[in-house]
């Protein structure tokens, strides 16, 4: 007698659906997979609004920095570069550079802005310049590093120059340079150096400054000294006798025939001016 096909297939356990360590976990392999999905859903979304975020804070940086040149270059074309006016400088070329803002700042979205120079701060070199926001849902207000390059004439080395070594008429020449690389003004006078000597030793090429260059020495202590003195309508030559050095822009101390102690400027070869 021939067994049922349906009971043989009772009997015989069936390749397609083995018991799994889910089953074991009482978890539903359609739920994970479900969960998972969702997931990795949720990730994507967060994922690209931050991009998104990203992306619109770096623009908002962009428009501010744009804005900020403008305004800055505004600033420095309607105000008086006092340390170019100082050396005589002509001819000169402004040229700003926006550093960078701290990429952790996020600055609300504004309407108008306004640059502004802070207190104790200068258009020359490295400085800051204030960005606020006055018209906005929030006010904001940040310092942005700038730094204002100012190109004209002034005198550099054509020959490296040492120090306790004399300036001849050969060793400098006149060539484009920041003026404003330097706090200490730039050199702008040729004629000014010749004969001076330096502090330190300045490379060719390299802006000479006024920092850089000695004072002249025009005369020693114990030297005989012609003393002019000047005033309105007159002027009177005698003679003194050093009691310090007669070293340039310094107030030397002269004795004079009677005795007496007077003070006066070191203006040339043992000459010394005194201007009432």
């Amino acid at each position: 007698m021939r067994t049922p096909i349906h009971s043989s297939l009772e009997q015989v356990p069936s390749p397609l659906r083995q018991p799994s360590r889910l089953d074991s976990w009482g978890v539903d392999a359609g739920q994970l997979w479900s969960a998972v999905c969702s997931g990795l859903i949720w990730l994507l979304v967060c994922g690209g609004a931050a991009l998104f975020a990203q992306r619109a804070h770096a623009q908002q940086l962009t428009a501010d920095a744009n804005e900020l040149r403008h305004r800055v270059e505004g600033l420095v074309a309607s105000s008086k570069v006092e340390s170019v006016g100082n050396n005589g400088a002509k001819g000169f070329q402004v040229e700003v550079v926006l550093g960078e803002l701290d990429h952790r700042l996020k600055l609300a979205p504004c309407e108008k802005t306004e640059a502004y120079l802070p207190t104790g701060m200068r258009l020359w070199g490295q400085t800051r310049v204030g960005l606020r926001c006055v018209q906005g849902p929030v006010r904001w207000n940040v310092f942005w590093p700038v730094t204002v390059k100012v190109w004209g004439q002034a005198v550099v080395p054509v020959v490296a120059l040492r120090p306790g070594e004399p300036i001849n008429q050969g060793d400098v020449a006149m060539a484009r340079v920041d003026l404003a690389a330097s706090s200490s003004p730039a050199v702008t006078d040729m004629a000014s150096v010749v004969g001076r000597m330096v502090s330190r030793s300045v490379q060719v090429g390299q802006s000479l400054r006024e920092s850089d260059v000695k004072a002249r020495r025009w005369f020693s202590v114990g030297d005989i000294v012609s003393l002019t003195v000047k005033g309105q309508g007159f002027s009177v030559v005698s003679e003194g006798t050093a009691l310090t050095p007669g070293d340039e822009g310094q107030c030397a101390r002269i004795r004079v025939e009677n005795g007496r102690t007077v003070c006066g400027e070191p203006v040339g070869e043992r000459r010394v001016e005194i201007v009432l």
